[in-house]
């Protein structure tokens, strides 16, 4: 399975950048995107941001593995 994460910019120097995703940071191109600065919030996907996501829809994403992670530190752990 395929997973692209929202993840915001906090470096850029050409195509290169920095960003973080639930306080985790690591290296994106953004060769696939115009006009990218410091702040904006991108879908990264094998190492490249492919799209540009509005800051609500990424938060939505965001919540939604901080259940994950909650719910796998759960000692009975039922789902469905």
């Amino acid at each position: 399975m395929c997973l692209a994460v929202p993840a915001r910019i906090v470096e850029l120097k050409g195509d290169d950048a920095v960003v973080d995703a639930l306080g985790n940071r690591f290296k994106a191109k953004t060769t696939l995107l115009a006009d990218i600065k410091i702040g904006d919030v991108v879908l990264v996907h094998a190492g490249f941001a492919i799209a540009v996501v509005e800051e609500e829809e990424a938060r939505k994403t965001w919540e939604l593995f901080d259940e994950i992670i909650a719910f796998e530190k759960t000692q009975n752990k039922v789902s469905g």
